[in-house]
């Protein structure tokens, strides 16, 4: 399969006015791939354990360090703008579940959020149920995973990660003591309770870190029976429960296929039961109410429809129709309550929520204020109620938490975010425009400046995107964002194929053997923006990370004329050498989203766009590469690989920057106060490539 040759060789130097870090590379060539063949220099990068690794990647962060010395002040400068838009001590809104209150709140100085919760009313002494700044302590970094109270409010079981692997410990708190029980698991991933509130059920994960066991404890017992294995690489598992609380799932999914079983919640023993068998490309879940379930599904069409069935005869010759599919209307989600349901719907990349009244059958949409937005539900502890809660938001307007009366059909807004320093949102202006893709796509952009701004072909532009998954990039507000938009910074979001924007079939569009629809979705939006006056070309400056680094990779190579300046985040840039290794988490079971490279006419489609193996000689925009040391989503040794490479082949003088987080995973720092630190880096480098001091 492979063959290896190594030796030391001098490293080039940056192109810049800084020498690049003076570290020996190592070649090392693998043959694989069919007929073809690919030298990989940078294999030896993958090694994670070895100090010649670590020092590459230290002395990597020193030069981007000096290269980044002389904005210093400015990154300070905006550290401390984005902190005076922060209300530091500040709590959310309440929301009632089990006779409690329960609300999450922040503290100045703290990094991370304190659980509490009050029984019964606001005017009684608070129960901290979790503080996270306490387990934070001796520890780099710190995320919360599951987080769930038993139905009689005593138990808490939640996840902690400490390294940014993704690799959740389960622990069990007694709420009433304050004691944690010494029932702890490892590799955990999805948490529900039984209704006897001293049964749990959870999943853990394999090697490659795919979720494939469901297992079921009870507290104090040391051994769990194990009630689920699936071995299908390409499947996870996954264990939920219904809002009605009446039945548990255990669910096997893909990217493409699900399955579903059932079990009464009041028994913690039994045997699950099947609602519907796999089938390739027949996506489904599940809700419940009374005796039927609701089954959100893609059977009848690909934007899904919405049927129901009885509870004692789920099978698929059972299903009734009760929302048709609609080839314009994405349906995203059904939440069940006592005397409704309301649906997440999607309408010309616009989020929607439909409210229906399971007494009359009659059924409207919330109307909400502006034309691009986004919106859904939250915190919706309680199932006999006529109020649903939803969260908003705009690119000019922050978050706000409204309670929705669906009978009277009247919101109430509970709370908006407070930005403090002056934010007033009369001063920004929030756009929708449409790019034209070279197949004659229309591609949707959302972006907002600030008032005044003359449409002139000026201005920087800052352009970021996703597309993939199906994911639906939010229009959303950062109060962070305004440290550009008052220096005259343009910012655009691009909503472009493989994401979920414009329904089922623009992700289609945009995934397998037709991804390239992606880039050059992303590249005409850039375009576009540039023909209308958004912006100039020599300060456009663009930005992705994730899959969304893929977009950065690839259409930087396809287009390094078009861009000033590109920021790419634990970019997924080895997508050829990552997809042909199935040991690696993510790898099998995304094989529905890139393709299997060991299927010839995949690999053949994959090569012509993977950002690593199209590097060539050329001049390329300035480039700051950004990864974790501890991501087990895109592993760092892809954006070290891709920096090296790129080393050796850019002709330019532009500077090429890789800043590795040594303490953390995919989502970068994981306190708030370090997470603002490294917004503030990103933002000093683009405004330098801007011109604006």
């Amino acid at each position: 399969m492979s063959t290896q040759q190594t030796e030391i060789v001098p490293a080039p130097t940056g192109g810049t006015v800084t020498a690049a870090p003076p570290i020996a590379r190592r070649v090392s060539r693998v043959h694989v791939y069919h007929d073809d063949r690919l030298d990989d220099d940078y294999f030896w990068l993958r090694d994670k354990a070895a100090p010649e690794v670590t020092a590459y990647l230290q002395a990597e962060n020193a030069y981007t360090d000096a290269m980044m010395a002389p904005t210093q002040s400015l990154q300070e400068t905006l550290y401390q703008e984005m902190l005076s838009h922060i209300k530091q001590t500040d709590s959310e809104v309440p929301y009632p579940k089990d006779g409690y209150l329960y609300y999450t709140r922040t503290e100045d100085g703290k990094q991370y959020p304190i659980f509490c919760r009050k029984k019964g009313s606001l005017d009684v002494p608070e129960e901290i149920t979790l503080d996270l700044n306490e387990l934070a302590a001796g520890q780099s970094f710190l995320s919360l995973g599951a987080y769930q109270v038993s139905d009689n409010g005593r138990f808490l079981a939640y996840t902690l990660d400490v390294t940014g692997f993704r690799e959740y410990t389960l622990y069990i708190k007694d709420l009433q003591t304050g004691e944690l029980l010494p029932d702890r698991r490892e590799k955990v991933g999805s948490v529900a309770w039984a209704a006897d509130n001293t049964t749990l059920f959870y999943s853990t994960e394999d090697h490659a870190k795919r979720p494939y066991r469901i297992h079921r404890h009870r507290l104090g017992d040391t051994e769990d029976a194990l009630i689920y294995e699936e071995p299908d690489e390409m499947f996870r598992v996954w264990v939920s429960r219904s809002r009605s609380r009446a039945y548990l799932f255990l669910g096997v999914s893909s990217h493409t296929a699900d399955e579903v079983r059932y079990l009464p919640s009041h028994t913690s023993e039994g045997d699950w039961l099947l609602i519907a068998a796999r089938e390739p490309k027949h996506e489904y879940s599940v809700e419940h109410h009374g005796d039927r379930f609701y089954i959100r599904t893609n059977s009848g069409g690909i934007n899904f429809r919405l049927v129901t069935t009885p509870v004692d005869a789920p099978e698929r010759a059972n299903w009734q129709e009760i929302v048709p599919h609609r080839p314009d209307v994405m349906l995203e989600g059904v939440l069940c309550f006592a005397n409704h349901y309301v649906l997440m719907e999607r309408e010309q990349g616009v989020p929607q929520l439909r409210v229906t009244d399971l007494r009359t059958g009659e059924a409207h949409r919330i109307a909400l204020p502006e034309p691009a937005y986004t919106v859904y539900p939250t915190d919706n502890g309680e199932w006999d109620t006529p109020r649903l809660r939803y969260s908003y938001q705009s690119m000019v307007t922050p978050r706000s938490v409204f309670d929705y009366d669906m009978e009277r059909r009247t919101a109430t807004r509970l709370k908006q975010t407070e930005v403090p320093g002056g934010f007033d949102p009369a001063h920004y202006v929030a756009e929708r425009l449409y790019a034209t893709a070279p197949d004659g796509v229309q591609v949707p952009i959302s972006l907002v400046y600030r008032k005044g701004f003359e449409r002139n072909g000026a201005a920087p532009l800052y352009l970021s995107a996703y597309g993939s998954y199906g994911a639906s990039t939010s229009v959303a507000f950062s109060s962070n964002r305004l440290s550009l938009l008052d220096r005259g910074v343009v910012v655009a979001l691009a909503h472009i194929r493989g994401g979920g924007e414009m329904g089922k079939a623009w992700h289609d569009a945009g995934r397998m053997l037709q991804k390239r629809n992606t880039f050059t979705d992303f590249i005409a939006a850039a375009e576009h923006l540039l023909a209308e006056g958004y912006g100039a070309k020599e300060r456009l400056v663009i930005e992705g990370g994730s899959a969304g680094g893929l977009l950065m990779g690839a259409v930087t190579n396809m287009r390094p004329d078009l861009f000033r300046a590109v920021i790419s985040k634990v970019p997924f840039v080895d997508v050829i050498n990552t997809m042909m290794d199935a040991g690696l988490p993510l790898t099998v079971g995304e094989y529905e989203e890139w393709g299997n490279p060991n299927h010839k006419p995949e690999y053949d489609y994959m090569k012509t766009y993977c950002p690593y193996t199209n590097l060539e000689r050329k001049a390329y925009p300035a480039i700051l590469v950004k990864t974790s040391f501890n991501d087990s989503q895109v592993m760092y040794w892809e954006p070290a690989k891709y920096v090296a490479r790129l080393r050796t082949l850019k002709t330019d003088p532009n500077p090429l920057l890789l800043k590795t987080n040594m303490a953390a995973g995919h989502g970068g720092a994981s306190g708030r106060y370090d997470y603002l630190h490294e917004v503030a880096f990103d933002y000093a480098f683009l405004l330098w490539q801007m011109g604006i001091a």
